[in-house]
């Protein structure tokens, strides 16, 4: 029901120019955006444990109206990965352009991990780029999902800095009054990450009596509850399997299943695509579209395979923002079966790319600390800081009560995986995943003694080392780390991949128990020193004595006020002396909990 909305969304908003050229209008002029034109909106919608299973990617099965007319507007990219298989490790990299590894972030997860809860401890520096955006004059936005290694899960949890509103949207988007956007100040741009729980692996698992089974039936409950139509109804007999599936009932069922998520996700896309239309935000607002990373199924998510970190992207961007800047875009080839646009489209990005991309659509020079790059900047090869980006890396830690250490490197040709505990098999047991039907299936198949090599592999141990030519063996079934031709791609590859970790640094380097101690202090997570407040000028000016992230509040003289609304609105992120009679301060530093509240008057004359 929404296509035709968004269809008509697509026909107002990008009308007249391709969206190659209005992506290179926009980024070789990010560092004067804010200045050549109004700031643009930008929606990250991110769906959860979903690989390429889009209709505009080729999937002949998938139901995906929307999000394939988003693709025919926009631009579709190919060789997109993220820097981990699940999802709390890849978002860490998502929200701070920094590979997890660097800073602790690498186990599934920290804030329910067996060793008890720590989080992550990112340098005192970095701020991840929502809280750059809100800093720039942003409104930023989340729904209920945190999960940044560094935060806990759920809404409160993490740095209150980053978002100025966070938590469940209710029932929007089929109620456009509940829109987020709404909660902004007139006139303000908004940044909005918002996720798709309909395809989580959860949506797969049907109630089993064993572990964390039931709480996955109410999840999935939960997640139906959410749907704008009804699922569709995918025959399982129509499922392409991939050969290192055995072709077996519960392997077709669960994948069916999944299709059906991934279409009440896309119906989901298109509702809130209309609901910026209904709001005339359609012209004004950068979409982009990905997920967390590669599907929830067994063999691909947690993996450092392609199933588990190659996903879809899909970039939108209206043409009203690109008009801003046609002063200053270079003639370039602007058709879609260009050279230009695939060179565009199909090089390698990682996850790390998004923070500095964003920022570069916002007009925001990023940090010079983030170890990504903006995509669509360094496309542009009349960009001095052009660089044909020849690997992307991901790495594999503990997940859940499984203690594992992988890292990976990839280029276009090949895949390089190295093991720390290469007797551990892809397949082993693990609660969470194996209460899917087709785990459980597939491995009594295997302990049967009744499959093929290939539809073994998952379940034996990987070795040191795993090459694999993804040009000739995409499902990389082949291991030819031991293939004496390929001696010299082994030796350039490894050497590639510990050049990287001596740069970005590799806290995996350190067993986890230890590295929990040192994040630490008294066996407690540390406490952030309180802000301080001076006043210069009759202004409040804020401070945190670690360089820590400081926000606000304005406290009314009213006693009645103070005690009730005033009290309870959210933290404003400090960026300047504030004119205020009475002022509380709060800071935190990401990894620490939250510092106690300063409160100060201003001085009388």
């Amino acid at each position: 029901m929404h296509t035709q909305n968004l269809k008509q969304l697509t026909r107002t908003a990008l009308a007249k120019t391709a969206l190659t050229s209005m992506i290179l209008t926009v980024l070789l002029t990010t560092a004067n955006a804010s200045n050549a034109g109004e700031a643009p909106n930008i929606l990250l919608l991110v769906a959860e444990d979903l690989g390429p299973r889009i209709g505009s990617y080729g999937d002949t099965v998938a139901h995906t109206p929307n999000l394939d007319e988003l693709a025919r507007r926009g631009a579709r990219f190919s060789q997109v990965f993220t820097t981990a298989g699940v999802c709390a490790p890849s978002r860490a990299a998502l929200i701070t352009g920094q590979h997890q590894i660097s800073f602790g972030a690498q186990n599934m997860r920290t804030s329910t991990g067996p060793l008890g809860p720590y989080l992550a401890l990112p340098p005192k520096e970095l701020r991840a780029f929502p809280e750059i955006l809100r800093g720039n004059g942003y409104f930023t936005f989340t729904d209920r999902k945190l999960d940044y290694q560094f935060s806990g899960i759920n809404n409160g949890s993490g740095p209150f800095t980053i978002w100025d509103a966070q938590g469940d949207l209710g029932d929007f988007p089929n109620n456009v009054q509940a829109a987020p956007w709404r909660k902004r100040k007139n006139g303000q741009p908004f940044f909005a990450l918002i996720n798709f729980l309909e395809t989580h692996e959860s949506g797969v698992m049907r109630p089993t009596g064993k572990p964390y089974s039931q709480s996955h039936a109410n999840t999935q409950k939960f997640r139906h509850g959410l749907q704008l139509v009804p699922a569709s109804t995918t025959d399982p007999k129509q499922i392409q399997l991939p050969p290192y599936y055995p072709d077996l009932a519960e392997i077709r069922q669960d994948i069916a299943r999944h299709y059906d998520n991934i279409h009440a996700m896309d119906s989901k896309v298109g509702a809130i695509l209309t609901a910026l239309e209904k709001d005339n935000l359609a012209d004004s607002t950068i979409i982009i579209w990905t997920t967390d990373h590669g599907d929830g199924l067994p063999r691909a998510k947690r993996e450092l395979l392609d199933t588990g970190i190659h996903v879809p992207m899909i970039i939108y961007v209206p043409e009203k923002l690109a008009k801003q800047h046609l002063a200053v875009l270079n003639k370039l080839t602007q058709t879609k079966t260009s050279a230009r646009h695939r060179e565009l489209t199909g090089q390698l990005i990682s996850f790390v790319d998004l923070a500095p991309t964003i920022l570069g659509l916002a007009g925001i020079s990023p940090p010079d600390y983030l170890h990504g790059r903006n995509f669509l900047h360094n496309a542009n090869k009349g960009s001095p800081k052009y660089t044909k980006r020849q690997y992307i890396y991901a790495s594999r830690d503990r997940i859940d009560e499984v203690i594992d250490k992988q890292r990976a490197i990839r280029s276009h040709r090949y895949k390089y995986i190295r093991s720390d505990y290469p007797q551990v098999p892809g397949g082993h047991p693990l609660a969470y995943r194996d209460n899917l039907d087709m785990t459980r299936a597939w491995r009594s198949a295997f302990v049967s003694g009744t499959l093929p090599p290939h539809q073994n592999a998952w379940f034996l141990p990987t070795g040191r080392k795993q090459l694999y030519d993804l040009k000739e063996d995409p499902y990389e079934l082949n291991n030819l780390a031991q293939a004496p031709q390929l001696a010299h791609i082994v030796r350039s590859m490894d050497k590639a991949l510990n050049e990287f970790i001596d740069k970005v640094g590799d806290t995996g380097r350190e067993p986890e128990n230890k590295m929990r101690d040192r994040f630490l202090l008294a066996g407690e997570i540390p406490k952030t020193p309180p802000a301080q407040i001076t006043w210069i000028n009759g202004k409040a000016v804020i401070t945190s004595p670690i360089g820590a992230s400081v926000g606000y509040r304005i406290i009314s003289e009213s006693p009645a006020e103070a005690n009730s609304a005033t009290k309870a609105q959210s933290w404003e992120l400090y960026r300047q002396p504030i004119d205020a009679n009475t002022i509380e301060a709060k800071s935190v530093r990401y990894g620490w909990q939250a510092s106690d509240i300063t409160t100060s008057q201003r001085p009388r004359e």
